[in-house]
């Protein structure tokens, strides 16, 4: 989830597209859906917490039992202060979850009910990645990011043609930011399709990042693997800055996560 230049990003904000969001009746079916409605239990058979790692994201994850839970019909993620586990070194620990060698995505789309509570430092992240682990050669698909305290998110794409060549305002900006509201819950989606991953925020149309014919290689590597699902609370990396404890915790409610395909397609 490297951001390299966010003023960059910044400059490219698109307005938003008041077109109503593609779930029309009868397109879609719900194939899968988790609730989060018994308290104390994740579905391992679709979830793993996310261990740690040497990632800027991941350098805190932790499997305590705080950091990430279920409880009132929601999954929260946690990122505190590191005062209960003695022996556990990092000065932090943060929660998350990823479908990762259990569940994968492909032409669909996914809905995400989250309400995040911010905290100076905090980088909550809900995105995708290929499930052949081939990285940005295989593309990244960031449906919602969050820093601090912001009153907005970003919504973005990322490929070997944007990260590597560089090339992120052809034939689009790769990323759009979008307001939220700060205070309550808000349903990200995305859709991915043959010819281009188009985004929602609360069934407002934000974004639409295309497949074109370049000269350039990686533009849409999007089509070549299934991705899985991460969702996470980060502190203290390259772009949140900081972390001030006396702003702890912040959190992410999970409501729920609901995957639909075409109802022409073959479902589950």
């Amino acid at each position: 989830m490297k951001k390299s230049n966010i003023l960059f990003i910044l400059l490219l904000v698109l307005p938003f597209v008041a077109c109503s969001d593609k779930k029309e009746s009868g397109k879609w079916t719900l194939v899968w859906e988790d609730n989060f409605n018994r308290d104390g239990w994740l579905d391992t058979i679709s979830w793993s917490k996310i261990p740690r790692g040497r990632s800027d994201w991941n350098r805190y994850m932790s499997d305590y039992e705080s950091v990430c839970e279920v409880r009132g019909g929601n999954l929260i993620l946690r990122g505190i202060q590191n005062t209960v586990l003695p022996n556990d070194t990092a000065p932090y620990l943060t929660g998350g979850v990823y479908t990762k060698g259990k569940r994968t995505f492909d032409f669909g789309r996914l809905e995400i009910r989250a309400k995040l509570v911010g905290a100076q430092g905090a980088h909550s992240g809900i995105w995708m990645f290929p499930a052949d682990d081939s990285g940005i050669k295989g593309g990244e698909i960031d449906i919602m990011e969050r820093i601090n305290f912001d009153k907005y998110i970003y919504q973005t794409v990322h490929s070997h043609y944007t990260d590597v060549l560089g090339i992120r305002d052809k034939p689009v900006a790769n990323s759009v930011v979008v307001t939220i509201d700060m205070n309550d819950y808000n349903v990200y989606a995305f859709e991915k399709y043959p010819d281009s991953l188009v985004f929602f925020v609360n069934s407002v149309h934000t974004k639409t990042y295309p497949r074109v014919e370049t000269i350039e290689g990686g533009q849409f590597p999007f089509n070549d693997n299934e991705f899985y699902l991460l969702m996470a609370m980060q502190l203290g990396n390259a772009w949140a800055g900081p972390v001030d404890p006396a702003s702890l915790p912040a959190e992410m409610y999970i409501d729920w996560v609901r995957y639909y395909q075409p109802k022409n397609e073959k479902t589950e």
